[in-house]
């Protein structure tokens, strides 16, 4: 054996020689990696007793991808494509041996090889769509010419990897290895193409499969329309169904031409960046500055949930889920009936779609019980309360929680609003008191908001974000202030709609900017959808505001065939007429002139003002980072991802420009739009959100 350079080694095992990586955790393709790899492919072809190489990575997984931490930087060591060339152009046979994952550029190097073999636990695919990217090393234009034009769309603008079993059904692996035997396989198929005399198979050349689809352009319409919802705004899907025509439609060398133009075109795009910002922005949001890695993690295995409604059934979903037992404790027999029903039936559902075995349900439903007992939660590790937005009704349940659950049990509250410590103030122990802020529909949203308390505990709040990965959720930890950061935000935004309509923007076109930004609506179509009946009371109603005007008329929402827009028997939204003269009488009623209102300044009175709600929260030690504020926003308010989050937008704006338009607004519109003085310092310093270093 030996080394190539720190992580890569050749070795010869009789007449084939195995070029192994070794560049933990993943085998990124960093310069070391190209460098080791063309360093041992020279080696290897200039050693006459070697007759085939085998390329395989040492650790859990084959190369899972491009070094994310290089885009951006100078080039250094052997470029990924003179790293391809030499596979490619080898006179010798060179097999992949992929386990773990071959994703992105590993996946281009393992097509640049002429033969490939898996374990049956491999996956391959390329995500670079996830980060705004194309495939820029190849794969737009192989990956057509070995499992056909339909199948390579699908894989490359999904991003989603497909098993090794599927891998070799398509024809993107030739052989599977088995699992713990994949050297010894791939070292036998080697030898087996030396003997036989294989010629060398390069994808480059294969081109049968992009030939049946030339001459077939509406083949491409069909795949952009029956994904037009899903792609809608990205920049990056549009660009490699461009370059996938392309391997149709021109020689390969043309359509590499192509590809690494388009590519350049992305990696320098504001989308690209937005989404390599949320990729790292994901995973920092896991890291807590300033709690010990050793921090003891408390045991979860039963969980008690406190509300058997819409919330609380969905939150149970979760951890069973998971394999946790459940039990759910009701004050009326009829709401638990219901409450259990409604798990079941959303399971049912599932199951009908396809997604969930009917043993599965009967799994699930096994782990659930339900009592009127709050006795009943004595001994679970951890109780959750979900029951309405009442400070005294709360107080009083963490009372009796105090008193009823085991030492050591934590005591969460699912409010999304509420003083937390006022809260835990009620009980002995203070902390082991944390907020679980679950989003509804509970059982399908991503976003928790652990909420940290004065005196919660370091263990209760490692727990917490422990077991929040479990479940499969995103979580962030929060500070107790109201509305937390998600709702303190989007209360900037709902104030600023409602103020727009009064002034002369009518609801759909509010909803229409926004929607248009990304969003996936806006908040009067959000509001229908919710029910504007939401919290109203027929008998306390007084016509104060317009919500209430519109339910006093029967107009709640999608549910009544009308609230803000008039909806068809298929629940299709129409700009109702009647509204627009409802906005009228009301506004005039309340002293407003309305004028015309650009569709500028709608997206700007609606995004800038929750910028600078998040530089209040951040001046005020309520999110660790200004990442965390965007990793809530994309997963629990619909945030369009390619525009990485609030704070990561007003950095690209440039918070100069927020900062005018703000004060701007509070010269013209009211003190509401008072800009944070987190925002005038970085603004005056030329400084952005993401210079900041995380709170503790």
């Amino acid at each position: 054996m030996s080394a190539i350079n720190s992580v890569t080694q050749l070795r010869t095992d009789g007449n084939v020689g195995v070029i192994s990586i070794n560049f933990p955790p993943v085998n990124a393709l960093s310069a070391a990696v190209r460098d080791g790899i063309h360093g041992a492919m020279q080696a290897a072809l200039q050693e006459p007793a070697i007759e085939a190489i085998v390329l395989i990575c040492e650790g859990s997984t084959f190369i899972a991808g491009a070094d994310i931490t290089e885009f951006g930087k100078p080039p250094a060591g052997a470029s990924l494509g003179e790293v391809q060339r030499i596979v490619e152009e080898s006179a010798k046979p060179v097999v992949a041996a992929i386990h773990g994952t071959a994703l992105g550029g590993g996946l281009e190097v393992a097509l640049v090889c002429h033969w490939r073999i898996a374990v049956p636990s491999a996956r391959l695919g390329l995500p670079e769509v996830n980060i705004g990217l194309l495939p820029g090393a190849g794969g737009t234009q192989r990956l057509p010419r070995i499992v056909g034009v339909e199948k390579a769309l699908e894989m490359m603008t999904s991003g989603s990897p497909v098993k090794a079993a599927e891998a070799l059904e398509i024809g993107l692996i030739d052989e599977l290895a088995p699992e713990g035997g994949l050297q010894a396989a791939a070292v036998a198929l080697a030898r087996r193409v030396v003997a036989e005399k294989r010629p060398l198979r390069k994808v480059r050349e294969q081109n049968d499969k992009v030939l049946a689809a030339r001459g077939q352009p509406a083949l491409f319409e069909k795949f952009r329309s029956a994904n037009a919802r899903k792609f809608r705004g990205l920049a990056a899907p549009e660009k490699i169904i461009q370059c996938v025509e392309a391997a149709v439609n021109l020689p390969i060398d043309e359509g590499l031409q192509l590809e690494r133009k388009l590519f350049l075109e992305l990696m320098q795009g504001p989308q690209s960046a937005a989404l390599r910002y949320y990729f790292f922005a994901s995973r920092q949001a896991w890291q807590v500055p300033g709690l010990p890695k050793d921090t003891p993690i408390l045991p979860v295995e039963t969980v008690g949930i406190l509300g058997a409604g819409t919330m609380g059934a969905g939150i149970a979903m979760n951890f069973l889920n998971a394999g946790i037992p459940v039990h759910i404790v009701e004050t009326r027999q009829e709401a638990l009936d219901r409450g259990l029903a409604t798990i079941r039936k959303n399971y049912e559902n599932t199951a009908k779609k396809g997604r969930l075995q009917p043993e599965d349900i009967e799994k699930r439903m096994a782990l659930l019980t339900g009592s009127l007992e709050l006795q009943q939660l004595a001994d679970v590790d951890l109780v959750i309360e979900a029951v309405f937005e009442n400070m005294e009704v709360k107080k009083d349940i963490f009372q009796r929680l105090d008193q009823t659950c085991k030492a050591g049990a934590i005591l969460a509250s699912n409010t999304s609003a509420l003083d937390l410590n006022e809260i835990a103030s009620a009980t002995t122990r203070p902390e082991s008191v944390i907020g679980l802020h679950f989003f509804s529909p509970a059982n399908v949203m991503k976003l928790l908001e652990v909420v940290r308390g004065a005196h919660t505990s370091d263990s209760v709040i490692a727990t917490s974000m422990q077991l929040a990965k479990r479940i499969g959720k995103v979580a962030v930890l929060v500070g107790v202030c109201p509305g937390f950061v998600g709702n303190r935000i989007l209360a900037q935004r709902q104030r600023e709609a409602n103020a727009l309509i009064m002034e002369g923007a009518m609801p759909w076109a509010v909803d229409r900017v926004l929607y248009q930004f990304g969003f996936p609506m806006g908040p009067f179509a959000m509001s229908d959808l919710a029910g504007l009946d939401l919290g109203w009371n027929k008998e306390k109603s007084s016509s104060s505001t317009l919500r209430e005007v519109l339910c006093e008329m029967d107009r709640r929402g999608q549910k009544s065939g009308a609230g803000f827009y008039d909806y068809d028997e298929k629940r299709t939204a129409v700009p109702s007429q009647l509204v627009e003269q409802t906005i009228a009488d009301f506004a005039k009623k309340k002293g407003y002139s309305t004028r015309e209102v650009s569709d500028e300044e709608i997206l700007e009175r609606c995004i800038y003002p929750m910028i600078n709600e998040g530089a209040k929260i951040l001046e005020e030690g309520m999110a660790l980072r200004a990442s965390d504020i965007d990793v809530v926003w994309v997963n629990g308010y619909g945030w369009p991802i390619h525009r990485g989050g609030p704070m990561f937008h007003g950095d690209q704006v440039g918070l100069d420009k927020v900062l005018a338009k703000m004060q701007e607004f509070e010269r013209q519109l009211g003190p509401q739009f008072k800009p944070a003085k987190l925002l005038e310092e970085l603004a005056g310093s030329g400084r952005k959100f993401s210079d900041l270093k995380p709170a503790r």
